[in-house]
């Protein structure tokens, strides 16, 4: 369940069921009807006049007494005082720079299109990033050469990065909620980009604020698109003395009348050096599916870093609530369900939610901005990015089906503007639900759990005819999925007994050699611990030219008499038929690890620490002041 669906069901269990009374309940308002025959196409909106009346149709339909799904109620008074975010092996050795030694890269899905994280690599500088600043340390001498304060008063989340040559562009994520806003300053904090040059000092060149949240981001070639998503600036009434339901929905979607359609369209600034233009996204730019809740758009915007202003991100915008991003180095997908249209609350549009997730299918070259090019849907939801992978012109994808209580593989391909169907392997994991998927080639495996962990290992090799060529079960499961060379498999995440209860982090080695067979070579077990890397694979290093697996841990096994649980960085040396314990990297709450030469360095809140790649023997620490 993404973050939003989540945010909605904690305030439908906390919320009271007030309002039981005799008043008349508002009818259920329909969405507003396709725009054209095909579901899933995108159609552009030819008028503002058009624009205005449909997402008001469509946000009347799905706002509820407590306001839009997933969101947070903005009181009147409030507003008014302040104004209107995943395969190649891409962990393996990355193509050093000039006179840099080989180094690691981010875990990425696709090695083509390279992920935002708190830490990159040049295999001459290591660049990080915090809620406050940018530190550059150049890993030969071990020492930082740069710190930049970022100058942020407030942000929704955790920083990330991304890096090409002498560029670090930071990525500010934003204040979730419907319209949200600095303390401080009473203004509306939305996602932010900032382009840091690092050639010298590191100094702010670029920094362009936009409206939302930020999604996700991608670089391909020195080019950036950067998805976000916005919500409506609507301030709905505070009425705290309300407790029917009707009167609150009433008043909500009165509120929704009286917005402008400029509530809907996103805003931007960016400044370079003194200047500051502004503008907000046409509404000729905005494209709309069949069905959509009129509270969210996406926009993906694509930032050129070898020009030194990053300008407008000539954005391309949906009428959508995707929150997953997948890409190559020539496609971006995103993908949306409709888990947005809970009807727990009285108002909404009356029909269920669909077990679906919208697929939209975009292409990019070189630095121009994506072009819409196929849309197309699959029963059921993904679990992450890795659900998915474009393989020989077509897309496989892997959902789990809630009500069915089932999961299937299907494989699409474009015809046109649609991506349509073409085969489907499906009845996987029954009365499960999806842990973690990773494509190779022609291959698939899938891990469904509930009380063991089936992987199934999935054909297709003919996108007609796919199909699962073997399964194995044993206790626990695996939550990310990791190539470790031709047929062998690291499975990272939890061991269970037979009852499904959690045990602690497990770090599997997979033999799937053999389509039919698929076994396990070796485990290694952690009692009562937990990692990072078993919910976001960029904390997760696997560096295939030595073997070397390096797994955050934390664990409440064994305590070291003051009470706290310990952790650091395990190493573990994966060979083809086993795994063996190199060490622990004596380091609290390590993030994140990568590979500069025959140097391992970990990072954690506190600071870097620079390690013997063969010993972990300590060889530098640098600390954050």
């Amino acid at each position: 369940m993404s973050r939003r669906s989540l945010l909605c069901v904690v305030l439908a269990v906390a919320i009271p069921l007030a309002g039981c009374t005799s008043d008349p309940e508002p009818e259920p308002l329909p969405p507003p009807a396709p725009p054209a025959p095909g579901s899933m196409r995108l159609v552009a909106f030819d008028s503002c006049e058009r624009l205005e009346a449909d997402l008001k149709q469509a946000a009347k339909a799905s706002v509820g007494p407590w306001g839009f799904p997933g969101g947070v109620v903005v009181a009147e008074a409030a507003a008014a005082n302040g104004g209107a975010r995943t395969m190649a092996d891409s962990a393996a050795q990355a193509a050093p720079g000039a006179g840099a030694p080989a180094h690691s890269g981010t875990n990425n899905h696709e090695q083509s299109a390279d992920e935002p994280d708190i830490v990159k690599t040049d295999g001459r500088r290591i660049v990080t990033v915090d809620r406050t600043t940018l530190r550059v340390v150049d890993a030969a001498s071990r020492r930082e050469i740069g710190k930049l304060n970022l100058g942020l008063t407030a942000v929704g989340g955790e920083l990330e990065l991304l890096l090409s040559g002498n560029v670090a562009l930071v990525l500010v994520p934003g204040l979730t909620g419907a319209y949200p806003l600095d303390r401080r300053t009473q203004s509306p904090v939305g996602p932010q980009v900032l382009s840091v040059d690092i050639s010298g000092p590191p100094r702010i060149v670029s920094h362009y604020k936009g409206e939302g949240t930020l999604v996700d981001a991608r670089l391909t070639d020195g080019t950036a698109r950067v998805v976000v998503r916005n919500t409506p600036r609507i301030a709905f009434p505070d009425s705290p003395n309300v407790s029917n339901e009707g009167k609150r929905i009433s008043a909500n979607r009165a509120a929704i009348d009286r917005a402008p359609v400029d509530a809907w369209l996103p805003s931007w600034e960016v400044t370079t050096d003194t200047r500051t233009d502004k503008g907000k996204i046409d509404c000729g730019s905005v494209s709309r599916p069949a069905e959509y809740s009129g509270s969210s758009m996406i926009s993906i915007l694509t930032f050129d870093l070898s020009r030194p202003a990053l300008g407008s991100g000539d954005p391309v915008t949906v009428v959508a609530d995707g929150d997953t991003v997948y890409a190559t180095g020539e496609s971006l997908y995103l993908a949306s369900d409709q888990r947005w249209r809970l009807d727990w609350f009285k108002g909404r549009a009356a029909m269920p939610v669909r077990q679906e997730t919208d697929l939209y299918r975009f292409t990019f070259s070189g630095n121009r901005p994506p072009v819409y090019a196929a849309a197309g849907d699959v029963p059921g939801f993904l679990i992450n990015q890795y659900a998915m992978s474009e393989w020989n012109g077509h897309l496989r994808v892997a959902t789990t089906d809630e009500q069915k209580g089932q999961s299937a593989v299907r494989v699409l391909r474009p015809d046109g503007d649609k991506l349509v169907q073409v085969g489907v392997v499906d009845g996987l994991g029954k009365g499960e639900r999806i842990y973690s998927v990773r494509f190779i080639g022609p291959r698939g495996y899938v891990v469904t759990f509930r009380q063991t962990d089936p992987l199934y290992s999935v054909d297709l090799a003919d996108p007609a005819k796919p199909r699962v060529t073997g399964e194995l079960k044993i206790t626990g499961y695996s939550a990310h999925l990791q190539p470790a060379g031709e047929g062998r498999l690291i499975g990272v995440g939890q061991e269970a007994d037979g009852n499904g209860r959690t045990q602690g982090t497990q770090v599997s080695l997979f033999d799937v050699a053999d389509p039919a067979k698929p076994r396990r070579l070796a485990q290694h077990h952690v009692p009562l611990g937990q990692s990072e890397a078993e919910y976001d694979p960029h904390a997760l290093l696997w560096w295939p030219g030595t073997g070397l697996l390096v797994v955050p841990v934390t664990s409440w096994a064994s305590f070291d008499g003051s009470g706290e649980p310990r952790g650091g960085a395990l190493g573990l040396r994966v060979t083809e038929s086993g795994i063996t314990q190199v060490g622990m990297v004596e380091q609290a709450n390590v993030r994140r690890s990568l590979v500069v030469g025959d140097v391992l360095w970990t990072l954690s809140d506190a600071g870097l620490r620079a390690s013997s790649i063969s010993t972990l023997e300590q060889m530098a620490w640098l600390q954050h002041a």
